[in-house]
């Protein structure tokens, strides 16, 4: 009886080992069949390095916008003005440089600065004031598109100098533009900074339970002010991306790309790290999303199909971040 239930032990360990191998990856799997499926059945024009660069660099600022939401949400707050910051930076940049004739160095620290500004503004109502994160960032989602929408008087800008198209698109390493890279690089900043420093453990341990973390001595307050204010200087970074990849800014623009970001920090949650927010489970499902986007596209498929797609992917993402969050508390309880 003994010998059999030992027996059946490291057989039970090894069945869950490869159950948490194959999800830690399934998402990759997944994004592997989709271009598969869409190759098949579009041979002629999707398996196309063309269209992969193209999706690399234009995904970038929406990757950026994902690892900014991963920060905030680590500690337990929502940042749902991401995208409004964004817009904020592009159209600042675009307003000092082309409008006004500021160089465009300048124009993107005073960019940054603005992303700053709205961060230390989220953190005064949020950490301070205690106003749910939700209810503060959704108001300031609609003040800073306000604002925004004033300065540009609600108008395209292009005429953004040359060179920081060029900086972000115009330079391609292995035939992909330096957006993707800059992405890329921001994923490895964070990612060690959440697993390899003190910093990132504090970050995750006030997240996952603030009275025990101000027990353990961490500043909570300190670190969540922190995460919201990285979060918006983050966030005014894809902004600057945008920027370069159009050449242009566009005062609403910042909207369309919120539910898609937030869409690939829930699934980025599931995969790589399950239950755990973390900036390659991001990147990948960043791109997966983009991956399904962009192949729908090129079928032809209504607009609206693009706004389900992403609806439905943030719910499903949602539920399974949910789950395994919860498995992952359960097994270490």
């Amino acid at each position: 009886m003994s010998t059999s239930t030992e027996s059946a032990t490291p057989r039970k360990k090894s069945n869950v080992n490869a159950m948490r191998l194959f999800e830690r990856y399934a998402l990759i799997l997944v994004w592997f069949l989709l271009i598969a499926g869409f190759s098949i059945a579009m041979p002629e024009s999707f398996l196309r390095w063309g269209n992969f660069s193209i999706l690399f660099a234009s995904y970038a600022p929406a990757a950026l916008l994902a690892l900014a939401i991963i920060i905030p949400l680590t500690s337990g707050d929502y940042d749902l003005a991401v995208g409004a910051t964004m817009t904020l930076s592009s159209c600042m940049i675009a307003v000092l440089n082309s409008w006004m004739d500021v160089s465009i160095e300048l124009s993107i620290l005073l960019a940054l600065m603005g992303g700053l500004a709205v961060g230390l503004f989220h953190a005064l109502f949020i950490v301070y004031f205690r106003i749910h994160s939700l209810v503060v960032t959704l108001g300031s989602t609609s003040l800073i598109s306000g604002i925004v929408q004033w300065f540009t008087n609600s108008s395209t800008i292009g005429g953004i100098d040359n060179a920081l198209i060029m900086w972000v698109v115009g330079g391609r390493l292995f035939g992909v533009p330096y957006a993707f890279y800059y992405a890329f690089a921001a994923a490895i900043v964070l990612w060690y900074v959440f697993d390899f420093t003190p910093l990132g453990r504090r970050l995750l341990f006030v997240g996952r339970g603030r009275e025990v973390a101000r027990l353990n001595g961490i500043p909570v307050e300190k670190m969540r002010v922190g995460a919201l204010v990285a979060s918006s200087v983050v966030a005014a970074l894809a902004g600057v991306l945008y920027a370069g990849v159009l050449g242009s800014a566009d005062p609403y623009s910042g909207l369309n790309y919120l539910l898609p970001a937030f869409a690939a920090a829930f699934l980025g949650s599931t995969t790589i790290m399950p239950g755990r927010f973390n900036p390659w489970g991001t990147i990948v499902a960043v791109y997966f999303l983009g991956t399904g986007i962009t192949g729908l596209t090129m079928f032809g498929i209504p607009l609206w199909v693009t706004n389900v797609f992403n609806g439905g992917a943030l719910i499903l993402a949602v539920t399974i971040s949910q789950l395994t969050r919860g498995r992952e508390a359960s097994d270490i309880g």
